[in-house]
């Protein structure tokens, strides 16, 4: 698997980047953002400080998710509530607060990469009350009109779309698009589902089951 580790703390990398290696990860460092964008394309999964010399690790991560699906691990000393949830926002896969352990991290290299693995399964596209999910094209219409949505909210989409009808338990959902159900996590998948709705202008259409998940209003054909 190949890893992008944007670093700026020379001690930090350099004991960093053996472990990864030593565990099979063949990893890049970059002590800066400047060229991150151009090897998005390279790699499997960021690793990414927000504490760079030259630009807002956070402003970074938005820029990575405009331009790509790469998974993202934010590696932050920040361990604040809300550095989680504006990273989250942000597009990124998971965060892990710094100090860690290494075969954590690892771990959730594996995991965030698996998941995003498992994403690219292509099934049949899904249409209800003019909405249309294509999995296969990673698209989104409203009307037969492109919307544009970040990651987080294609997923949710692609997950209530496909259970036609069925909750969607909001562990489920966490659990496959956030990796972990914590506060944070909780906090992100809701401004993500109010956010979902007013894009697709259909208010209605994600049904919130009250302490159990999600569900459309409706099923498709």
């Amino acid at each position: 698997m190949r890893v992008l580790l944007v670093e700026d703390d020379d001690r930090v990398a350099h004991a960093l980047v053996p472990a990864l290696v030593k565990r099979g990860l063949a990893v890049r460092r970059l002590a800066a953002g400047r060229e991150v964008l151009d090897l998005v394309g390279e790699v499997d999964v960021i690793l990414l400080d927000l504490g760079l010399p030259d630009i807002d690790g956070m402003t970074l991560c938005r820029q990575i998710r405009a331009v790509s699906d790469v998974a993202v691990i934010v590696v932050s000393a920040r361990g604040e509530v809300d550095d989680r949830i504006q990273a989250l926002q942000a597009g990124a896969d998971d965060y892990l607060v710094k100090p860690y352990d290494v075969g954590e991290l690892v771990a959730r290299v594996h995991a965030v990469r698996r998941r995003s693995a498992d994403k690219g399964a292509v099934g049949e596209p899904v249409e209800f009350a003019g909405v249309r999910v294509d999995v296969g094209r990673h698209e989104v219409t409203v009307d037969g009109k492109p919307v544009g949505l970040s990651r987080k909210e294609f997923q949710v989409l692609a997950m209530v779309m496909a259970a036609r009808g069925e909750v969607v338990r909001r562990e489920q959902v966490l659990s496959e698009v956030w990796g972990r159900n914590g506060a944070a996590e909780n906090r992100s998948l809701d401004v993500h589902v109010a956010t979902l709705r007013t894009k697709l202008g259909r208010p209605d259409l994600v049904e919130t089951v009250r302490g159990v998940g999600y569900r459309l209003a409706g099923r498709p054909e």
